[in-house]
């Protein structure tokens, strides 16, 4: 658990909202070429990792983008009008520190705000909806107007990366923003870890994919063509009727792509059983994964999902290391035995 938690820590420390993903990547690819496995990047900027041989190969993708924003345009107070990039949940997102990244290289800090942010001005301060409409970025610079934030170098579609704020309590608590999907990088760069260690050794052909897409669902819509089952490591889904915990995997066997594999979601449920981990099976109505993007680019694939019981997702995420630690536990053992 401590080495993934260190992995957790040095990914969340790397801002990579969707489509801004280089840097993120480069530090991935960089821990698994040091374990010597095969890696390479495709042209959209997705990084695979290639474990042993074979004809037909086993797929394991987890996604590194995350939520954020952009700028859609510079206000003539010199505040920024914002609009996002994937799902995020906006009012979790008033007060929240961000940084701004020009393509000059810059990077400037700031806070995203209401655009009515004062009670003592504004009637409607605590009222005004959280949107993008009426949400923008407040700059950490002396500007008065459009102009001067133009002589920082900032511009319309400039990235914005606000803080995950990652915390590890002594109970046993991982609460961060972007736990959905960095978590599971996390995970599956301990698994890497365990066979370069020789703590098992795969029985067939491995990838694993590392998506910079996903948040806007098209991470994995392009897969080797060697891969006959996927399994995507994301977040498991909290609430309602949902029977998923904190302190459990998730196995998905619906989401609202459509069913995954009846014969893979049924192994996932023997192991869990059988090796007395902490698991759940649900359906989520609202959600897609890497998996359900690879089917519909065309790919002839079983798939599966599984992943950390992860509260409150797209806003201030929450997980348990219990949790964590059967999901690294069923993805081990899976791929040790098929």
């Amino acid at each position: 658990m401590k080495e993934i938690l260190e992995y957790l820590r040095n990914i969340m420390s790397i801002d990579s909202p969707t489509g801004y993903c280089e840097r993120v990547i480069s530090y991935v690819k960089s821990e698994v070429d040091a374990m010597g496995f095969k890696t390479s990047v495709t042209n959209k900027g997705n990084l695979i990792v290639e474990v042993g041989e074979g004809t037909k190969a086993l797929g394991v993708c987890a996604h590194v983008d995350t939520l954020g924003l952009m700028v859609r345009s510079i206000k003539a107070d010199g505040t920024l009008a914002i609009a996002k990039l994937g799902g995020p949940l906006m009012p979790t997102l008033d007060g929240e520190y961000c940084r701004i990244y020009t393509r000059s290289g810059k990077v400037y800090t700031g806070t995203v705000i209401s655009n009515h942010p004062a009670v003592h001005v504004f009637e409607d301060a605590a009222k005004l909806e959280r949107n993008e409409q009426n949400m923008c970025v407040r700059i950490d610079e002396v500007v008065k107007n459009k102009e001067d934030v133009e002589k920082l170098g900032i511009a319309n579609g400039d990235i914005v990366a606000y803080d995950p704020k990652t915390t590890i309590t002594a109970s046993g608590f991982v609460k961060s923003r972007f736990l959905d999907d960095k978590l599971s990088v996390a995970i599956i760069l301990k698994v890497l870890r365990d066979i370069k260690e020789g703590k098992f050794s795969p029985k067939r052909k491995l990838y694993f994919l590392i998506s910079t897409y996903e948040e806007v669902g098209h991470g994995m819509s392009w897969i080797p063509s060697d891969i006959e089952e996927l399994m995507a490591v994301d977040m498991g889904c909290i609430g309602l009727d949902l029977a998923c915990t904190e302190y459990d995997v998730s196995i998905c066997a619906k989401d609202s792509s459509g069913p995954y594999d009846y014969n893979i979601v049924s192994k996932l449920v023997e192991i869990a059983k059988r090796d007395n981990l902490s698991y759940a099976v649900d359906i989520y109505p609202f959600y897609g994964s890497d998996v359900s993007a690879a089917l519909r680019g065309g790919s002839n694939i079983k798939g599966a999902l599984i992943g950390s019981g992860v509260a409150a997702s797209h806003g201030m995420e929450r997980t348990h290391v219990k949790g964590i630690d059967s999901t690294y536990k069923l993805l081990e053992t899976y791929l040790k035995e098929n």
